[in-house]
């Protein structure tokens, strides 16, 4: 194995955010297509929020089992062996967990919400490497202007609002509306960087 495959990483992701970032900071990596439904790997992710379980244990919970998941796979496949990094993100409005968007009503729904009031988006990220894991978690703040009804159903016309989590982008057409954040603009996004480096140096990783 050279030098250079030993600081590569599986990003087990398709968001084109989350690749963006790593390419950001110089990361070497490839894109792990976990599938939805796997034969090799019954213990698939599920993302329904327990019982009175917290935001922050929610996060935690679905991006340690994304890992498990997407090592499972890996180690199922004749291919390299690398660590593998997972995320998930969430919104979290006065206690109540915003997800992705089934439609437009609950779009709609969503940036009503939002509207006027400051919010929490968690991302929890984690690696894992043959008996290796660890995990982050990060929060920040996020306040939205008074949207009308008009502005959010200009918005919702769009593509953008029904693959992410509370139904926005920071980094696209919402950003528009937000007054203020406080914490991390990657982790909004859905990879902190900050965290995710600390990790990846923990796992052996060589930051540029």
């Amino acid at each position: 194995m050279s030098h250079s495959d030993t600081q590569m990483i599986y990003l087990a992701s398709k968001s084109p955010r989350r690749q963006e970032l790593l390419n950001q900071i110089g990361i070497q990596f490839t894109v792990l297509d976990v599938p939805a439904q796997d034969t090799a790997n019954s213990d698939m992710v599920d993302e329904t929020v327990l019982t009175n379980e917290n935001a922050a244990d929610y996060v935690n919970r679905l991006s340690r089992n994304k890992a498990d998941c997407a090592w499972q796979f890996l180690i199922s496949r004749d291919v390299a062996k690398y660590p593998v990094l997972t995320a998930d993100t969430t919104v979290v409005l006065d206690n109540l967990i915003l997800g992705k968007p089934q439609d437009r009503e609950e779009a709609c729904e969503m940036m009503k919400r939002l509207s006027g009031k400051t919010h929490q988006v968690l991302t929890s990220v984690a690696i894992k490497n043959d008996e290796f894991f660890s995990q982050a978690l990060q929060t920040s703040c996020v306040t939205f202007a008074e949207l009308t009804s008009e502005m959010i159903e200009a918005y919702i016309d769009t593509s953008e609002p029904y693959d992410k989590a509370g139904g926005y982008g920071i980094q696209g057409l919402a950003g528009k509306f937000i007054k203020h954040i406080e914490g991390s603009y990657s982790g909004i996004m859905g990879l902190p960087l900050y965290e995710t480096s600390e990790l990846l140096k923990k796992a052996g990783i060589a930051i540029p």
